[in-house]
């Protein structure tokens, strides 16, 4: 009985993996059933059986590891900085390194599903909004921390988000890590200049 709960656990997580990966490179539509049975060597019995609401309800759990990911990019990122200007700067350069090593191909986890949900699936468009947030107060915990006044943080937070979604698209397009470099030079500046008022008062 162990073995076999085993069994049905990797089974599980195979299909989750399996899915985030295809998420992250080719989105929701273009990501059917069949190729993710066969890329994680599973059954279409099993995926019902783990995920009674079919794609949907997978892409919803392969979002989630996905973006799992991904916040350990950011936190690891974040916390090697000892400034918030070099917090920041050190997310983008992180991404631009981990794009550049998967030859272009895995951008962000949650984009391409997001922007193809907005009409055509509310449970994915509001499971994106969520992890969005997530990675949103992952970046202001880190410059709240960092002595960056706790009204500032969270708006400094959400432009760098959007800041690393826009270069990490101009980067995976153009196979190029110049916009993410020139995102984490600018963006370190963004943040000295919004924390300068504070430290004048």
């Amino acid at each position: 009985m162990v073995k076999d709960g085993a069994t049905a656990e990797g089974t599980r997580d195979r299909l989750v993996r399996v899915t985030a990966d295809l998420l992250q490179r080719q989105g929701y539509e273009a990501t059917g059933v069949k190729e993710i049975l066969a890329a994680a060597g599973a059954t279409s019995s099993s995926l019902y059986h783990h995920f009674p609401g079919g794609k949907e309800d997978l892409a919803r759990e392969a979002l989630a590891y996905g973006a799992e990911q991904f916040a350990g990019l950011l936190r690891g990122a974040l916390a090697r900085a000892d400034t918030p200007e070099t917090a920041v700067a050190a997310c983008a350069l992180d991404l631009a390194e981990d794009l550049a090593a998967s030859g272009w191909s895995d951008g962000c986890p949650v984009a391409v599903t997001a922007l193809e949900s907005v009409a055509g699936s509310p449970q994915l468009r509001e499971a994106s909004a969520r992890l969005f947030e997530q990675w949103q107060e992952i970046i202001a915990d880190r410059l709240r921390a960092l002595d960056v006044p706790a009204a500032v943080a969270g708006e400094l937070a959400s432009t760098v988000l959007c800041a690393l979604e826009g270069a990490e698209l101009l980067s995976r397009v153009t196979a190029d890590p110049a916009p993410l470099r020139t995102a984490a030079r600018h963006l370190s500046t963004l943040v000295e200049v919004s924390r300068s008022p504070a430290r004048g008062r």
